[in-house]
């Protein structure tokens, strides 16, 4: 055993004659009475390189990490000094702190000789392959410079073809990778076209894709995600022709264009082999026939598809009733936007009747005695007039059913009329069709389930009715059914997923009909009482628009009903006070 001495001499025969690596580009710094040694930054890039060599070799190495089978001997220091994590371990009463051998799961071998090689020398090689390995092993031991080179890395390269990976990664560390994901997400919603043309996609899992597929925030048609779905099962066709129908689920097939539907959708061999998709198929068909009569969840256009179901409004009565207006405006219930439409051509009648059929508006009658009926067509923001009432009638109500209107009852200003009228859209003309039971003015009007309901209104100039009509046109019937549960005049009724619903009259409430049960319950409480107010139903909410109050002072207020919930709030208002005015939903491009 060398003395130390002995030692000494022995290192100064055998000491490399750089002298440890130092070169000469070493300063001194006169300060006075003092000198000030100054290596630069290459003694501590020289000090860390010998500080690995060491690692690699187990030279003055104090523990062993154990990690995916493989050993790598380390100095605790220098862990602790890299990773807040390793700093936690060995400074606490843990065990791992006294052992000299210590397991770490969740990491592989290539991962951690990666990080150690970091922590040493404060180098790494990342790639598009390693990146995400390091980044796990980096935010499992808490090196944060680590992550956040990965992180960096990772949203310098995100792009169509690597974007769903990317997001489905972020998922997993939304604490640290949320603006990656967010990143990932801007891109996908933007440009989910794009984002199709990659092999990526056809890669995904059914559950993510079906995700992908009802997503709300895709800035895509319907006709792009329709292509989407069949390729995507083409891609393993025997394995994935399976899930075409809860695929296709997922979709607004009701509003593909029709040329689309047609041409690519029904021609496609895998659709016309399925024979789950058949309701689906029909369910479509009768809204292209039927239009808003179909109402479901595939009936209403995603939020960013570039459609939108727009409540419009149309003429009505000024504040004070003394003026009738021609003005027609449009709502946005998504932004809360309005915009003009076009007016209503010398029409500043009031008490007439406004509805939907096949995505276009139609008005009809009004004082004093009008037999004029007109159809706005949203594609091309104009009025038509098209062929007139036979019997002229103004406080009645029309409503569309089974893709052909109906006038009912009204009043020409001598008597209450009887009288139902039946348009054919694609015949432009009228027909009588059976009376109602009971003559009615002001009463409310809708279809539901294939049969009209008129419910109550004006008997005579001072009584009114409690009585509910209904109509089956296959027979061309009426009869009665279960009364509703109040007598007024100048009320509106609007369907909505099975059930119709039923305000204004000075009501305080709204009442919703069930007629498949034929019962009668109150869905909520309005916080005023008004009558003539536009009753529509648009994403799913019915909306009460504008009326006259208790004091026959029209308002510009909105409320909206959650059936679901069953909650009420208050909307954006009417850019004016209305009442007696035409409001109708229908679906339009922005």
């Amino acid at each position: 055993m060398l003395t130390g001495d002995a030692a000494f001499s022995s290192y100064l025969n055998t000491r490399p004659s750089h002298r440890m690596g130092f070169s000469t580009k070493c300063e001194l710094i006169d300060g006075g009475s003092k000198v000030s040694f100054c290596s630069g930054s290459c003694h501590a890039e020289h000090i860390l390189q010998v500080l690995n060599a060491y690692r690699r070799s187990g030279t003055f190495t104090d523990v062993v990490l154990q990690v995916d089978g493989c050993e790598f001997p380390c100095h605790r220091a220098t862990l602790c000094a890299s990773s807040n994590f390793f700093h936690t371990m060995f400074s606490s009463s843990f065990q791992e702190s006294r052992q000299s051998v210590v397991k770490l799961q969740g990491i592989s071998s290539d991962a951690m000789d990666s990080l150690l090689d970091f922590m040493y020398e404060g180098r790494l090689k990342l790639d598009e392959e390693n990146v995400e390995s390091i980044f796990s092993a980096a935010d499992r031991l808490d090196i944060p410079l680590l992550t956040k080179a990965c992180v960096q890395f990772l949203q310098e390269r995100v792009s169509h073809s690597n974007c769903l990976g990317l997001m489905d990664f972020a998922s997993l560390y939304v604490y640290v990778l949320r603006p990656l994901q967010e990143q990932c997400q801007t891109l996908l919603y933007q440009d989910f076209q794009e984002v199709l043309r990659h092999d990526e996609f056809l890669g995904l899992p059914k559950a993510r894709v079906l995700e992908l597929l009802a997503c709300e925030r895709l800035q895509v048609t319907e006709e792009v995600l329709v292509t989407a779905a069949l390729r995507w099962i083409r891609h393993r066709v025997d394995e994935r022709k399976q899930y075409l129908r809860e695929l296709l689920e997922q979709l607004r097939l009701p509003l593909l264009d029709p040329v689309f539907f047609t041409g690519a959708l029904e021609a496609d061999e895998l659709v016309q082999e399925c024979a789950e998709l058949r309701p689906l198929l029909q369910e479509a068909r009768m809204y292209r026939a039927f239009g808003r009569e179909v109402q479901s969840e595939h009936t209403r256009p995603r939020r960013r598809s570039g459609w939108a179901e727009m409540i419009f409004v149309i003429g009505g009565c000024d504040k004070n009733g003394f003026s009738r207006l021609s003005f027609t405006e449009k709502l946005n219930v998504s932004s809360g936007e309005w915009t003009l439409a076009a007016a209503l051509p010398g029409y500043s009648k009031s008490e007439f009747a406004a509805c939907e059929l096949q995505n276009d508006i139609y008005i009809s009658g009004g004082q004093l005695n009008s037999a004029d009926v007109w159809r706005f067509m949203p594609q091309l923001n104009q009025w038509v007039r098209v062929h007139g009432l036979n019997r002229g009638r103004w406080r009645h109500k029309m409503t569309s059913m089974c893709g052909k209107l109906y006038v009912v009852g009204g009043y020409n200003g001598r008597e209450r009329l009887s009288s139902v009228e039946r348009y054919s859209p694609h015949e432009n003309s009228w027909t009588s069709v059976s009376d109602l039971l009971l003559p009615v003015s002001s009463s409310a009007l809708s279809s539901c389930c294939g049969k009209l309901y008129v419910i109550g209104g004006a008997v005579s100039e001072h009584n009114n009715t409690d009585q509910v009509q209904c109509y089956d046109p296959v027979s061309d019937r009426w009869s009665y059914v279960s009364p509703c549960p109040f007598s007024q005049r100048s009320i509106s009724a609007v369907t909505l997923n099975g059930c119709i619903y039923v305000t204004g009259g000075l009501l305080d409430q709204i009442y919703c009909y069930t007629p498949l049960t034929d019962s009668w319950s109150q869905a909520a409480a309005l916080p005023v009482t008004l009558e003539g107010c536009g009753l529509t139903a648009c994403d799913g909410k019915v909306y009460v628009v504008g009326g006259r109050n208790e004091h026959s002072v029209a308002v510009d207020q909105i409320w909206a009903l959650d059936p679901v919930s069953g909650k009420l709030t208050e909307e954006k208002p009417l850019t004016r006070c209305l009442s007696y005015h035409g409001c109708v939903t229908i679906l339009q491009r922005l």
